[in-house]
């Protein structure tokens, strides 16, 4: 299963107030481990970051003027996550600002049923206890020494080792006998392709050879071990 863990960085906290995407990270998974496969952007607002925002995230105006608007990147961004389940935490926040922004390029919209709240599935796994990003990462051990302030393409590195452990792990419900099992049979099947690629051969000995052969080993030992 292909899943990515996403996370944005914005002006602020309503798009209907003005407020843009700045920043858009994703981060793949398959079958609940990373595969290295990465998208990420910074995106040109064209407009002033607030100074509240800029506390939080540490993304200036002036760091993004030369940046690509929206539009320029929502296609990409389309493509990349194509087919998978989406992973954010606190997804309503993300999707509300995603949607505005696709809208306004008249893009299709990101749909709920294929987007999981990792908020909502911590919520449910651990009632009444903290449960932001830090909180899980300290809860699961995931190392957040780099965190100094939040972005998106971190967040959602982190974010991604978070859902891993929320779920069961990489490995999850993958005993040692079914693992041993599958190896076994990957070698059977190995076997056999190399015994249907090498075609058998016929090697004969004449007559004059076995004589000879026979001679060597009566003259050189006592015993006969080949049983001639």
């Amino acid at each position: 299963m292909r899943e990515i863990c996403l996370d944005t960085e914005t002006t602020g906290l309503d798009p209907r107030e003005g407020h843009k995407v700045i920043e858009i990270a994703c981060v793949e998974l398959v079958g609940k481990v990373k595969t290295g496969n990465i998208f990420h952007t910074y995106v040109n607002p064209r407009r002033e970051v607030p100074h509240e925002a800029f506390r939080i995230h540490g993304i200036s105006t002036e760091f993004l003027q030369d940046k690509p608007i929206f539009n320029h990147v929502a296609k990409e961004f389309l493509e990349f996550i194509q087919g998978a389940t989406l992973v954010i935490h606190n997804a309503e926040f993300d999707l509300k600002f995603l949607n505005f922004e696709l809208a306004s390029c008249g893009l299709p919209l990101i749909q709920r049923p294929g987007v999981v709240d990792s908020l909502a599935v911590a919520r449910a796994k651990f009632p009444g206890s903290p449960n932001s990003l830090d909180a899980l990462c300290k809860r699961f051990g995931v190392d957040l020494s780099k965190r100094k302030k939040h972005g998106a393409l971190l967040d959602s590195e982190l974010l991604a080792d978070v859902y891993i452990e929320l779920m069961g792990g990489a490995q999850a419900g993958l005993g040692f006998e079914s693992s041993k099992a599958a190896e076994e049979k990957k070698s059977e099947i190995v076997v056999d392709v190399v015994r249907k690629a090498i075609p058998s051969r016929e090697f004969l000995v004449s007559k004059e050879d076995l004589a000879a052969h026979q001679k060597f080993i009566s003259d050189n030992f006592k015993t006969n071990l080949w049983g001639y």
